[in-house]
């Protein structure tokens, strides 16, 4: 008989047959809260009716129209629709499937843009697992190890991280600045760097958010030094920490955006952004791809920006976001097995230490599959999954939010407690 890989371990034991809203259901027809949506995608909730519609009329219609041989009305539409949330100035659009493809784009862009070799990539950042993207991976050696040699030309400088390095956020974000200076001065130099690529938060590193004097930082140091700012919005954007995209908290705008994981609600979709100046800089030929821009997936997109905008669901991710991380800092405060609470809107996660400060993945382990027990599907992160991240659909409200913290509480608890 024929399987899936044993390495693809699911992270719940959860045989999902429907979903609606927040909610998963198994065979057995028991309901869970999802906070996991499908790592960040399903951002208007499990079979939204206005998604699911859109993509059953255009499943009737056209299913591919492969948009380098064709054009289709989905794709004008999606361009149309991104050109009103997207950064000013970011006018030209690749599309691509998963975010590791987006990844690369960029970094291709990049390099052909700038004629130069090297890339910046922050410590704890994850970027993808194809080999240009997990060569810039570098939140935990699972996503990197075991099939070196790796791409060339990536160096690694420090991520503001201040709770791993026990320091407040200036100091932690003044460390990191002074490092890539010097990373600049005495690895790659200037002129062979193509560009620094960062997430707005850390994702698969543990959910650390980037703050405004970082970023600014990056901006100056690109502008003075001529290479590029890229922004991996890949899980950040489309409304998931309270702003249309993570670097809006920050008031820095990049060279070059990536999105995908939320942009359809469930269909593969990815894209790059950059201006029209930029992006004419990339060599004819090198972008492309059979499915990128798929009809059925860009006719979910349309549809999932115009619920984002009509329901309010980045502002709703932004009110919701501040309920749940203050009962997460709550549960927080009455157990030291947690040492951080951090995160912006609702991408929000609980870091488990042991009495010395040391990452704890045993705890956090114990109580994630505690939480399946309560109803709550949860997922880990961090580079040792000392991390326990929630990121529920946009679309919850304040009866699901108090729901996921009642079973998040008795979760800890019984994780805590060894059981």
């Amino acid at each position: 008989m024929t399987a899936l890989s044993p390495h693809l371990r699911q992270a719940t034991p959860v045989l999902a047959v429907r979903g609606e809203g927040v909610h998963l259901y198994d065979e057995d027809g028991r309901r869970y809260l999802d906070f996991t949506a499908g790592i960040g995608v399903t951002s208007t909730g499990h079979c939204h009716p206005r998604v699911v519609a859109a993509a059953q009329e255009q499943v009737g219609t056209l299913v591919h129209g492969q948009y380098t041989t064709v054009l289709h009305r989905p794709l004008r539409r999606l361009v149309d629709k991104l050109g009103e949330v997207l950064p000013a100035g970011l006018d030209s659009l690749f599309f691509s499937n998963s975010g590791s493809e987006a990844v690369e784009a960029a970094l291709r862009l990049a390099r052909q843009a700038t004629g130069r070799p090297n890339v910046l990539v922050c410590h704890g950042g994850f970027h993808g697992r194809t080999v240009a993207a997990a060569s810039m991976t570098t939140s935990g050696v699972r996503f990197r190890s075991g099939f070196s040699p790796l791409m060339s030309g990536v160096v690694v400088t420090p991520f503001p991280d201040a709770f791993r390095y026990g320091w407040d956020e200036d100091t932690a974000t003044r460390f990191a600045l002074r490092e890539l200076d010097y990373t600049l001065q005495t690895i790659s130099s200037p002129a062979d760097t193509a560009a620094v690529i960062v997430e707005p938060v850390l994702g698969e590193g543990g959910y650390v958010p980037a703050n405004r004097a970082f970023l600014e930082g990056l901006r100056e140091r690109a502008d003075r030094h001529g290479f590029l700012l890229i922004l991996d919005e890949v899980q950040t954007g489309v409304g998931r920490t309270g702003r249309f995209w993570g670097h809006d908290h920050f008031g820095v705008a990049p060279d070059i955006l990536i999105t995908a994981k939320g942009l359809a609600s469930g269909f593969p979709l990815s894209g790059i952004a950059a201006s029209e100046e930029l992006m004419s800089k990339a060599w004819p030929g090198s972008q492309g791809g059979t499915y990128g821009a798929n009809a059925v997936a860009c006719a979910a997109a349309c549809a999932t920006l115009d619920v984002v905008r009509d329901e309010k669901l980045v502002e709703n991710a932004d009110a919701m976001g501040a309920r749940l991380r203050a009962g997460l800092r709550k549960v927080a405060d009455a157990t030291p097995a947690i040492g951080d609470v951090r995160g912006l809107g609702l991408m929000l996660a609980s870091e488990f230490v042991t009495e010395d400060g040391s990452p704890d993945p045993d705890t956090a382990a114990r109580v994630q599959r505690a939480a399946v027990d309560e109803g709550l599907l949860l997922l880990l992160c961090g580079a040792w999954n000392q991390v326990v991240r929630m990121i529920p659909a946009l679309v919850i409200d304040e009866t699901a939010v108090d729901e996921g913290l009642e079973a998040w509480g008795r979760a800890v608890e019984v994780g805590v407690a060894g059981r």
